[in-house]
C-alpha cells in the first residue's frame, strides 16, 4: 500500500523522491510528522505499509512504493525496516539509504541471529513477549517506557494496546542483498534506545561507512524529534 500526499506531490521540487519505511509494531503513520515536513520541503514523500508478516512481503511492499516514485530515491528504514531496506536498496532507482535506530545487517543475518548477541552492559534489549501463533508483540506494560519513553504517554499507551503482530518469518529469515556495500548510507544513532541497545547500532554504523550522528532520544525517533529527522533526511537527499 502507498501512501502519499496528492497536494504535496503536484507541488515537489525536489530532485528526489523519499520513501519512508516503518519498522514493526507499528504502521506507517508514525512518519506523519515527518512526512508533513519533507512534503511542505518540496519533496514527493511516499510512505510504505509493511505487513510485517515476512521478510520478502514487506520487501516487495517497498520496491511497488519505490516503483510509484517518481524521481531517484532515498530509501529510510527504521529499526526492523533497516532490514528490509537493506533488501530493497538494491533496486537500481535507490541512490541512497538512511537507518534510523535499525538493523543493519550484512548478507546471512537475520533480526533474530543479530538478537542473539549479548546485550551490553547498561543497556536493553526489547521487553518481548513469547512468540504466540507465530507473532510476537512487546510486553504492553513495557511498551511505552521501551519504545517511546520521550513521546506523550497517551500516544504511547495507545501504541501499546495497537501493535501490529510481528511474524515470526520476519524474525529469523536472514537478508541475502546488502544495500549498504553498494550504495551510500547514513545512520542515526539513538542514544537512549531501549529496543535496539546503541552499542549494537554503532556497530552497525561503522561497519556500513556511514555517515553517522547521534541523538539523545529513544527508539521512536522519528515521533519524538520529527524535525531532527527530516533535516537527517534531507542531508541524505543533498549529499554529493
Amino acid at each position: 500500500m502507498i501512501i502519499a500526499s496528492s497536494a504535496a506531490s503536484a507541488a515537489t521540487d525536489k530532485p528526489i523522491s523519499i520513501v519512508l519505511v516503518h519498522g514493526a509494531f507499528v504502521d506507517g503513520s508514525g512518519w506523519q510528522a515527518v512526512f508533513d515536513i519533507l512534503a511542505s520541503d518540496g519533496y514527493e514523500v511516499l510512505v510504505v505499509q509493511n505487513p510485517t508478516i515476512s521478510l520478502s512481503g514487506d520487501v516487495s511492499a517497498t520496491n511497488r512504493v519505490i516503483a510509484a516514485a517518481s524521481k531517484p530515491v532515498v530509501l529510510v528504514g527504521h529499526s526492523y525496516g533497516g532490514m528490509v531496506i537493506n533488501e530493497a536498496g538494491d533496486n537500481p532507482k535507490v541512490q541512497s539509504l538512511v537507518y534510523l535506530a535499525a538493523f543493519a545487517p550484512d548478507a546471512k543475518e537475520s533480526v533474530a541471529s543479530l538478537a542473539e548477541q549479548p546485550v551490553p552492559a547498561g543497556e536493553s534489549g526489547a521487553p518481548l513477549l513469547p512468540p504466540k501463533d507465530g507473532y510476537l508483540l512487546v510486553d504492553p506494560s513495557r511498551f511505552p517506557t521501551a519504545f517511546a519513553a520521550d513521546v506523550d504517554a497517551a500516544v504511547t499507551s495507545f501504541m501499546a494496546v495497537a501493535q501490529v503482530p510481528w511474524g515470526l518469518e520476519a524474525v529469523q529469515t536472514p537478508v541475502d542483498k546488502v544495500a549498504w556495500k553498494s550504495k551510500p548510507s547514513h545512520f542515526m544513532v539513538t542514544k537512549k534506545d531501549m529496543m535496539i541497545p546503541p552499542t549494537f547500532q554503532r556497530a552497525f554504523a561503522k561497519r556500513s561507512g556511514a555517515t553517522t550522528v547521534e541523538i539523545d532520544s529513544s527508539h521512536a525517533v522519528m515521533l519524538s524529534h520529527p524535525r531532527e529527522v527530516a533535516a537527517f533526511i534531507e542531508s541524505a537527499a543533498t549529499a554529493k
